[in-house]
Order: C-alpha cells, then sequence, then structure tokens
C-alpha cells in the first residue's frame, strides 16, 4: 500500500473510531468534525484553505485509482484501507463510493474580515432559515460557482457540513468562506453594516430582477421554501422577484440563487 496506508481488519480498530456509524453520528454530531463522502468531495477537502483534513478512509478496491489524489495529502493526514466488507461494517451501510474522509470544521468567521475595505466590490449569499440539507448543499454549490465571497447564515440554518448538504454541494462547502451568525444577532443590520446594499427575494418583491445591476458591494438574501422571509425582514430590504408564468409564483430555493447570483455575475442593466 502506497503513502504509508494502514490497513484496517477491525471494524472495532480504534484508529477509525471516527468513521463508526456514519448516519447516527450525521444526527449527534461529531465535536467540530465533519464527513466528506465522495472523490469529488475529498478533492475539494484537500484543496480548501478554511477546512482542514485530518484523515481519510478508502476501500481497498478504490485505492489504485486514488493513489494520484492521496499523495496530494500532507504529512499528518493519515490514509486507512479496508476490504469493501469491513468498511461497510465500519460505517453501518453499504459505501458504494468507497472513499471517507474525517475534516476539521474552520472557526467561526468574520464578515468584514473575508470582505475587506468598504470600498471595494462584494458578493455576498445571505441565507435564512434554511433546513434542508438538500437546499444548502445546493445554495453552496452555487455561490461556489458563481464566485460569491461569502456565505452569511443565520442561527436557524442547518449545518453546511452535513453529509448530504456537503455532498450536493460538490464540495462547494469547502471552497466559499461562510459566518453563521448568532440567534440574536441582526442578519439585516450586519449585512449594511459592511456596506452591502441588500437585496431580498420575494415573489411579491417591488422589482423584477432584471432591472437589478450587478456590482458594487451586494447580498442576496433567501429565506426557507413556504414561509419565505418574514414581512419585517423585507421591509427593511430592496425586495426583488423572478417573474413567472400566471399562477405559478415558486422556485426552489436553489433555482432562485442560481439565476439571481448568474444574472448579478453577468452584469445585466436591462429595465423591468
Amino acid at each position: 500500500m502506497p503513502l504509508m496506508a494502514e490497513w484496517i481488519s477491525d471494524a472495532d480498530d480504534p484508529r477509525i473510531a471516527g468513521y463508526r456509524d456514519v448516519r447516527e453520528r450525521d444526527l449527534v454530531g461529531r465535536s467540530g468534525l465533519f464527513v466528506a463522502e465522495g472523490q469529488v468531495v475529498l478533492r475539494a477537502l484537500l484543496e480548501s484553505r478554511t477546512a482542514e483534513p485530518v484523515s481519510i478512509l478508502v476501500a481497498e478496491s478504490r485505492l489504485s485509482a486514488l493513489s494520484g489524489l492521496l499523495e496530494t495529502a500532507g504529512d499528518g493526514i493519515q490514509v486507512f484501507v479496508a476490504s469493501q466488507a469491513v468498511m461497510d461494517r465500519i460505517v453501518g451501510f453499504p459505501i458504494h463510493r468507497g472513499i471517507l474522509a474525517l475534516g476539521r470544521k474552520p472557526g467561526p468567521g468574520d464578515l468584514a474580515s473575508i470582505l475587506g475595505k468598504a470600498d471595494e466590490g462584494a458578493l455576498v449569499l445571505a441565507l435564512s432559515g434554511i433546513s434542508n440539507h438538500d437546499n444548502m448543499g445546493g445554495l453552496f454549490r452555487n455561490a461556489a460557482a458563481f464566485g460569491v465571497d461569502a456565505v452569511a447564515l443565520d442561527s436557524d440554518c442547518c449545518d453546511p457540513f452535513y453529509r448530504k448538504a456537503l455532498r450536493v454541494s460538490v464540495g462547494g462547502v469547502l471552497k466559499t468562506p461562510h459566518v453563521r451568525f448568532g440567534p440574536d444577532a441582526d442578519l439585516v443590520g450586519s449585512l449594511q453594516a459592511q456596506g452591502l446594499r441588500v437585496l431580498a427575494l420575494s415573489p411579491a418583491g417591488e422589482r423584477p430582477l432584471a432591472s437589478i445591476q450587478g456590482g458594487g458591494r451586494l447580498a442576496v438574501l433567501l429565506g426557507a421554501e413556504g414561509a419565505g422571509l418574514s414581512p419585517e425582514v423585507l421591509a427593511r430590504c430592496e425586495t426583488v422577484r423572478i417573474p413567472m408564468a400566471a399562477g405559478f409564483d415558486s422556485l426552489n430555493v436553489a433555482t432562485t440563487s442560481g439565476i439571481v447570483l448568474h444574472h448579478l455575475r453577468s452584469g445585466s442593466t436591462d429595465a423591468g
């Protein structure tokens, strides 16, 4: 085995304790660690400038194909190898991708430090009450795709480092810095304090998206599907809508983010 990989033959081996019963521990947390699943997310973890890779566990059958990627892992990152049967017993279900890694979550982010000087351009994706992990993953995927400078989360948002959110984001969670605000924080006020023009998306928004010009310091604020953003929040922001066919006014929140971020990055100045 290359790279000083360590062979695991016993599912109860204490060296791989962090990988046991993955689904159950998804629910209870991992004390500052997270699980990355699949080759794409592993690559993003090894390339991340925010999260810290801790160890890697791969099925024996995947070792040869992953050798080039594993050679990029730092000296302090343990690589464990197990047969598919043992790996399945470790994680508690058939892990068809055969690739897992443990990473350490980054510390609390600071929006001012991430964005830099107030007179420079910036684009922030701000999220309120996003509780669905698929949506969270899709939002971070779009944030990474369109070069968002930071994602701002309120305290009601789910954890973007949840295994499924990471997988859906195709590693986007590990590419875009994010900041989580506490339960007593004023999300809109915190964004505005950084000189950000806050655009809140709502089916009842005052302005169509096509009338909004990108550039400068912007924050796109999205709420959960169904409930959306509260009237109190909307009253403090510029409200924007995406016009749709008559009788239909709803898009998936991740789809909405993709449309809006593409528009803002494209520099469209069409009047609506």
